[in-house]
């Protein structure tokens, strides 16, 4: 029951972690139900495994597939979700950066219309009793923001057509063009920094160093969780040897007592050690189940990667490397160039852009403002003799559009424009409050990253003293363990000639036991420090893919 249990909940929070997911977007039953069918297929696999007692240890009756280390690493670098989410990032900050760059790109606009028009006769001058005016347009234009300096121009090209029954009209129809081309510096407010142009500093670099930190903290999760499913499967191997001593201790006392030289009810104790002993080879099974899933989470794509119905055999084990004796150059790479550091930098530069942009916006408002532009009419021209009022039609003129627009080339008929504007908030404005905010924020930035400093530097010196904790414990443990070997063969050598009991056997046995768990787990804390500390030089502590980790049971 125990161990069911163990795998139930394992299951539970396989299943948890897409239906969370499914529930921001709309749900797909197909593959809600796939992924209810692939965890229910690992879970029978994992039972099978706990109940094949010739079952490679800690495995289950899945396809066996031998993986080393370095093979974990790289199914995580091209498979683990995580690290792709975080590959993607910097390309979401290069539209980002895309989009504010198209501010500077030029923009054509158009106008293209009709318009009828008919006058009330408010006046004797409106050339009639009921004056129609048909006018057609075509508009054009053309404007773009200037990256450099902050400045602005546009170029408008206006052109109609009216035909009229104005008898005071010169042209019927008449065409008129416009051409007018107009541009705006700003001299103070806006000259060396815009809006446009600080959101344009967003570092690219930030992400980088984000999406590194998720590489590097996956795949020291990957390292540990390897030789997490090394320590738990030799784990499993132990229990079940220390299984088949206490079983043989039950047989030979079960021969003894047939041949009268040992009391019936003395074999009640070796009998109660081996169903002891069964149970702790069910837990050690069921913790190495648990331990081998959490190694595919790192490394499969989904529930349908073929991997996650193959059983895993880690080849590479755990060996004792010699411990790192440079801790001042780990302490000074990892000041160089870990990502919360190089992180906390780019934020430091940033904040520099922010307070030159509010000190720039504090200034006054002051543009110059310069416009030139050309006209040109044309069309059918109507010469008109007499008084007014009595006039009549002496001479009509053909004409065009393009009598129009030789008189623009001509610029007979010019327009220029210069002025200078000047805005300024009396009794101070908001930007200069955000610029003496900006300052302390800088200010905070930079006490942040000196006390960051300290703590990484803290943190890769902890790092290098737990290594050489561990590699003492290595050797204690190791020594302990060949200890303990000798004493459980004296024990059974005294009790072979009846010199012992059952009592020291078994407890020898449980100390030679303990004694190689505690040496396995040594040796998995070892090259788990060993992965620590290389991480501690390149990223922080935490994050990564998830996972949930096996806990040995012994």
């Amino acid at each position: 029951m125990k161990r069911l249990t163990s795998f139930a909940i394992t299951i539970a929070c396989l299943i948890s972690v897409p239906a969370s997911a499914q529930k921001s977007s709309t749900a797909d039953p197909a593959r809600t139900e796939s992924v209810i069918q692939q965890a229910m297929r690992s879970y029978q696999q994992g039972l099978d495994g706990i109940r094949d007692t010739g079952a490679q240890p800690g495995t289950t009756s899945g396809d066996l597939r031998e993986i080393r280390l370095e093979d974990a690493v790289g199914l995580a670098l091209e498979k683990n979700l995580d690290i792709q989410v975080a590959k993607l990032e910097p390309q979401s900050v290069d539209f980002l950066v895309a989009g504010f760059r198209n501010t500077y790109r030029p923009s054509f606009s158009s106008t293209l219309g009709l318009r009828d028009q008919y006058q009330l006769p408010t006046s004797s001058l409106n050339g009639g009793t009921k004056v129609n005016n048909g006018t057609r347009t075509y508009n054009f234009g053309l404007s773009q923001n200037v990256s450099k300096y902050g400045g602005a121009f546009t170029v408008n090209w206006t052109n109609n057509r009216v035909e009229t029954s104005n008898t005071f009209s010169n042209f019927n129809p008449s065409f008129q063009t416009n051409l007018v081309g107009a541009y705006t510096q700003p001299l103070m407010r806006g000259f060396r920094i815009d809006n446009t142009r600080q959101q344009l500093t967003i570092n690219r670099d930030i992400s980088e160093e984000s999406a590194r930190a998720t590489v590097t903290q996956t795949l020291a999760n990957v390292r540990n969780a390897y030789w997490d499913l090394v320590f738990s499967q030799s784990a499993v191997e132990v229990a079940r040897r220390a299984l088949e001593l206490a079983d043989k201790l039950v047989e030979d006392n079960q021969a003894r007592v047939e041949v009268g030289t040992l009391a019936p009810l003395d074999i009640v104790q070796a009998q109660a050690e081996a169903a002891t002993r069964r149970q702790n080879l069910a837990a050690a099974e069921a913790t190495a189940q648990t331990a081998e899933l959490a190694l595919k989470r790192f490394i499969v794509s989904g529930t349908d990667d073929p991997m996650w119905r193959q059983t895993l055999r880690p080849v590479d084990l755990p060996s004792v490397e010699p411990p790192p004796t440079d801790v001042e150059g780990a302490v000074r790479k990892a000041l160089l160039d870990r990502t919360d550091i190089a992180t906390a930098r780019k934020n430091l530069d940033s904040n520099d852009v922010n307070i030159e942009y509010f000190k720039n916006q504090a200034l006054p408002a002051l543009d110059l403002n310069a416009s030139y532009g050309a006209q040109g009419l044309g069309g059918t021209a109507i010469v008109r003799t007499g008084p007014l009022g009595n006039q009549v039609v002496s001479q009509v003129i053909p004409g065009g559009y393009f009598d129009a627009l030789s008189a623009l080339s001509q610029r007979a008929y010019p327009t220029w424009n210069f002025n200078v504007t000047m805005t300024y908030p009396i009794g101070g404005s908001q930007a200069e409050a955000q610029h003496a905010r900006a300052k302390i924020q800088r200010s905070q930035a930079m006490t942040r990253l000196r006390a960051l400093e300290i703590q990484i530097a803290a943190e890769v010196a902890n790092a290098a003293l737990t290594v050489q904790s561990n590699l003492k414990r290595v050797e204690a443990a190791t020594a302990a363990r060949e200890l303990a070997q000798k004493r459980l063969e004296a024990e059974q050598s005294k009790f072979d000639v009846g010199m012992s009991t059952n009592f020291f056997v078994v407890q020898a046995q449980r100390d030679l036991r303990d004694a190689a768990n505690t040496e396995l787990r040594t040796l998995a804390d070892y090259r788990k420090s060993l992965v620590n500390f290389e991480r501690a030089q390149q990223a922080p502590a935490g994050g990564g893919g998830g996972g949930f980790a096996a806990t040995a049971q012994q």
